[in-house]
């Protein structure tokens, strides 16, 4: 993808217009710009949602659902209400805060899998073993829907047991586009098989 935004001048300046220009094509529902968004402003993100939180694994969770954030309202960007850098750092701040809020009485990690990714190896009935195939043709179609790159690095990381950054490695691509990828099909298919999970 070519990066929009890049030449001489003030860099903080070419930034902002880099950056406003990921937002147009996040909000258009470009991925490959996601990623790219992320790449470049997640330290920024982190660093301040870790001033806040004081805690590592929550900043770096919160750090995510603000790029998920990003991915949903990017559309709603106004530069006359303010820079790109100010805007993501207030929705950095307002999840930063929200946790804080909450941290005392909502799970401390991600959702795990959906039930329909456990796929029981013991001996079963015939008629739960025809759930069980069909659990599993469901699954496989959710996986389809996901993009070429959200679908490999899914499959990779669930059912591999690679870490994120094994992932980044066997990928050549930067952690952080992986983290996004991951983050991005994970949540198409928790939508997908929510249905299915409450049926079993």
């Amino acid at each position: 993808m070519n990066r929009p935004g890049s030449g001489a001048g003030d860099p903080k300046a070419a930034r902002e217009t880099a950056w406003r220009g990921y937002l147009l094509l996040v909000a258009a529902g470009d991925q490959s710009a996601l990623a790219a968004f992320y790449d470049e402003s997640s330290q920024l993100v982190y660093s301040l949602v870790l001033r806040v939180l004081g805690d590592v694994a929550d900043a770096e969770e919160v750090a995510m659902d603000v790029y998920t954030q990003v991915w949903k309202s990017a559309g709603t960007y106004d530069d006359s209400r303010g820079n790109v850098t100010a805007w993501l750092m207030t929705l950095a701040r307002n999840r930063a805060i929200d946790r804080l809020r909450s941290r005392n009485t909502r799970l401390q990690k991600e959702a795990p899998l959906p039930e329909a990714f456990d796929f029981p190896a013991s001996s079963i009935s015939p008629e739960r073993e025809t759930q069980e195939t069909q659990r599993r043709r469901r699954v496989a179609a959710a996986l389809q829907t996901l993009s070429p790159e959200q679908r490999e690095v899914v499959q990779l990381a669930f059912f591999s047991g690679l870490t994120h950054s094994e992932l980044a490695t066997r990928l050549q691509q930067p952690l952080g586009t992986v983290k996004t990828r991951i983050r991005m099909g994970m949540m198409k298919l928790r939508e997908q098989l929510e249905p299915l999970s409450l049926a079993y």
